[in-house]
């Protein structure tokens, strides 16, 4: 990783942390609204599905097919919660996935950052200033790179990260008639909602690999975290999804709630998504039983 690379990678962890901060001055002072919250759920809504249902189960693992402008269109929202560019993000998740929690994880806490604290913090941020971005594209993402719109979205990303922050800023001063409530739209549905995706993203990566329950057979330290799964849009099912990386839904049991996967089903159902991979009752019996022989 470059001395710009890590500079850029560090600016990102620290400005959305002082926006945060900015955010609970504010709000200890009462100067927060219901305007803010509101845009702050929609942006936080959008961008974090971005990553879910855009980064993570559409051009990562393919579970489900979608039209090339609506492949776009979460590629878009998913850069906008300033995750690294799309082709680097699948890249670093699929080599994830090839060398899960073994040499050649990018972020896992058993191996690069030691063990206990150390691990959970190398997979929670410090993999970032390491080992985030430089998975070998070629290798990992052949098919995003061939996708001239997917490389346009790639080279835009730095555009991208400050086109996040106008729709609350322009949002807050059109509802509120000020240059103030625009700002303090900004403060909540940008930065501060950018620190929350941040940090619920990068928890899947330390918590759902080191605290929780597992179900299946799998050569891994995947766990499943129920108290993450609303935060994370369903991604905090993170045990079943190493158990079946393909599926677009990764709650598999009734009470496992995923709002992600329950959005790639309503898109089925308007045909904006097919050929959805589903994992079978069969299926998850057959690896039960694998997990006890």
């Amino acid at each position: 990783m470059t001395k710009i690379e890590r500079a850029v990678n560090i600016t990102a962890v620290i400005l959305p942390f002082v926006g945060f901060l900015a955010a609970i001055i504010l709000l200890w002072n009462q100067v927060i609204g219901w305007t803010d919250l509101g845009i702050m759920a929609g942006m936080y809504l959008s961008t974090a599905f971005g990553i879910t249902i855009g980064f993570h189960r559409l051009l990562t693992h393919r579970a489900f097919a979608t039209h090339r402008w609506m492949g776009y269109s979460v590629a878009v929202l998913g850069s906008m919660a300033v995750q690294g560019p799309v082709i680097d993000w699948v890249a670093d998740h699929r080599k994830h996935h090839a060398h899960t929690d073994e040499e050649g994880d990018p972020h896992s806490p058993h191996v690069g950052g030691g063990s206990g604290l150390k691990g959970l913090f190398h997979a929670h941020m410090g993999w970032l200033w390491e080992t985030q971005g430089q998975a070998r594209k070629r290798q990992y993402a052949p098919d995003l790179l061939e996708d001239p719109g997917m490389r346009l979205i790639n080279r835009g990303f730095p555009y991208l990260v400050l086109l996040s922050l106008g729709p609350p800023f322009v949002l807050g001063w059109a509802i509120s008639g000020t240059l103030s409530g625009g700002l303090t739209a900004m403060i909540w549905g940008g930065f501060a909602r950018i620190f929350m995706v941040h940090h619920v993203t990068w928890s899947i990566n330390s918590i759902c690999h080191f605290h929780g329950f597992r179900r299946f057979d799998t050569d891994d330290y995947s766990t499943n975290v129920p108290w993450l799964a609303a935060l994370s849009l369903g991604e905090a099912w993170h045990h079943n999804h190493h158990a079946f990386p393909r599926a677009a839904v990764q709650g598999l049991r009734w009470w496992e709630f995923d709002p992600s996967g329950l959005a790639i089903r309503a898109l089925g159902k308007i045909g904006l998504a097919w050929n959805v991979v589903r994992i079978t009752p069969e299926r998850q019996r057959e690896q039960l039983a694998e997990g006890a022989s």
